[in-house]
């Protein structure tokens, strides 16, 4: 068997992150006695919160500061002027009860379990991964689920991973295959860190980048292929 340990990243990989988050803003908007529209809200906030997520990846913001930042800019986008503090609460109690799995996501984490050991290494905020992942039906097939947060690294840093092997007590990098969605994340994270690496594109998107992963896959179940290889 080549690999013994999976890491996967958890939203947009496993969990339908993309319903999360329309789910939360819809809710946080209406809480805020803003008339919601999917077509020009959710627009304005995926745009913010894709580019502050990256400014993160590359060092740019810090964590605790983004949880606020974003709907600083959010408001100042809409000209809404509610207190960015407060919608932030209100967002991250929200999404936090906001968790839904892709469709093939049971099945193949409670196959692989059987074999492999897993573990999950998620970018995200602790208030909202504790409740979304940790208290999700599939949480008791993983050893372990690294919070960026929690750590003070994310993905791509090398260190997130260092770390989340050492809670594992794992040290044979040639054992590991990371599955993640994001080239710049989670692949470009593995790539760093000196392990294989499988991307999950569901979308089939042409990768123009020079960041390239070990496999392809556009549906969960094909990673049982290469497992099997």
């Amino acid at each position: 068997m080549k690999y013994q340990i999976i890491i996967f990243d958890a939203d947009e990989t496993l969990f339908d992150f993309k319903k999360s988050e329309k789910e939360a803003l819809q809710n946080t908007l209406l809480e805020f006695d803003i008339k919601y529209d999917e077509n020009h809200h959710l627009k304005v906030y995926k745009a913010i919160n894709t580019a502050i997520w990256k400014e993160l990846e590359n060092g740019l913001i810090t964590q605790k500061k983004l949880k606020v930042e974003r709907f600083k800019r959010l408001s100042d986008s809409l000209n809404a002027g509610f207190d960015e503090v407060e919608f932030a609460k209100s967002y991250i109690k929200h999404l936090s009860l906001a968790s839904f799995l892709y469709d093939d996501s049971m099945e193949l984490v409670e196959s692989l379990h059987k074999n492999y050991r897993l573990t999950i290494i998620t970018n995200g905020l602790k208030d909202v991964q504790d409740t979304r992942i940790r208290k999700s039906i599939i949480a008791k097939y993983f050893e372990d689920i690294v919070v960026s947060e929690e750590v003070k690294v994310s993905k791509p840093d090398p260190k997130i991973f260092e770390h989340a092997l050492n809670n594992i007590k794992h040290t044979d990098k040639s054992k590991v295959l990371l599955v993640g969605d994001s080239l710049t994340s989670d692949i470009q994270g593995g790539l760093n860190f000196g392990i294989d690496t499988c991307w999950f594109n569901p979308s089939k998107i042409v990768n123009k980048t020079a960041i390239k992963p070990t496999y392809e896959i556009s549906n969960l179940m094909e990673l049982k292929d290469i497992l099997q290889k």
